[in-house]
This record gives C-alpha cells, structure tokens and sequence, in this order.
C-alpha cells in the first residue's frame, strides 16, 4: 500500500472513530447509565451540563423535519452530502486534507444514524457562562464537523499553491 492510500485508509478510520465514539457516548448518556432523556439535566461544571436536546433540523435549525418526509429528505441530503465529502476524501493526496475531511465525514454519519433511528438529533452539550451561551446545545459529531470545516476553510485560505517558476532565458552575452 502506497503512502496515499495510507493517508486515505487513516481518514476512513478516523471517520469510523469519530462516529463510534458520538454513538458511544449517545449510548451512555440517553441510555441506561445516565438517563438523559428522562432527567433531561445534568450539571457537570458551573459552565457545562448535559441537557437533552431534539434537533429536528439541520445547522442552525434550518430545515426543521415537521412531517415524515421532510426527515427522510433530511436523511437523504446528508447522505448525499456524506457521501460527496467520502468521495472528496477518496481523492485527496495530502494528510492535512484528509484529516479534516475524515472529522466531518464522521461526524456527519452520527447526526444521519440519529436521524434515521430516531428521527431528530441528539444534542447534550451545553456550554455556557451563567445565561450566556456561545454556543447552540450540541454533540460530539456537531464538534468533529465544525473543527474539520474550520480546518478545511484555515486550510484554503491560508495555504497558496506556488506558482511553478518560469525558466529563465540565458544571458546574453
């Protein structure tokens, strides 16, 4: 196996991780140790609980899924979204590339499994500062899917491909 392929074989595995470890901790803290959906809230620190959240829609709310269609649409154009983003790894050369790729191809395939099983996301995470909240409720694959968009736009805007250097004429003499 080349070293590419490597690369690529490491941003699979790190797409499998980060959607194992979301579902992971969706099982403890909604299943049977901690009970979130139940208790709804748990404080961990004075600026961080879970708290049980049902996303019905995508980023920011947007798209909310009202009706059976509109959630199977949803489950559809994640997929499809998922899946552009798997091929985008597949194609991808370099590690700092496949890297982030892998976080939301990951991260995406938690929010589908949601979704699919039960017909919203599950959203816990609850940074805040007293009333302040910087940030919406959100999960573990909301995390691995911004940090890699984050990285992937930090990536493009700051990283320039040289332009190859002209050959220069002889000096004439």
């Amino acid at each position: 196996m080349n070293t590419v392929w490597r690369r690529r074989t490491f941003g699979i595995l790190l797409a499998l991780a980060i959607f194992a470890i979301d579902q992971a901790i969706k099982v403890v803290l909604v299943g049977r140790i901690l009970k979130l959906r139940e208790v709804r809230l748990v404080e961990v620190l004075p600026f961080f609980d879970f708290r049980w959240t049902e996303n019905y829609g995508i980023s920011l709310g947007l798209l909310t899924a009202g009706s059976i269609e509109m959630r199977f649409l949803l489950v559809a154009v994640t997929a499809g979204i998922a899946l552009f983003v798997a091929v985008w790894m597949l194609r991808e050369r370099l590690l700092g590339d496949i890297v982030p790729l892998g976080m939301v191809l990951g991260g995406a395939l938690g929010n589908i499994v949601d979704r699919w099983n039960h017909g919203f996301v599950v959203d816990y995470a609850d940074l805040h500062f007293g009333e302040f909240r910087p940030f919406l409720i959100f999960n573990f694959a909301d995390a691995a899917i911004t940090i890699g968009v984050l990285i992937i736009l930090a990536r493009s805007l700051l990283s320039r491909d040289k332009p190859e250097a002209a050959p220069q004429a002889a000096p004439e003499s």
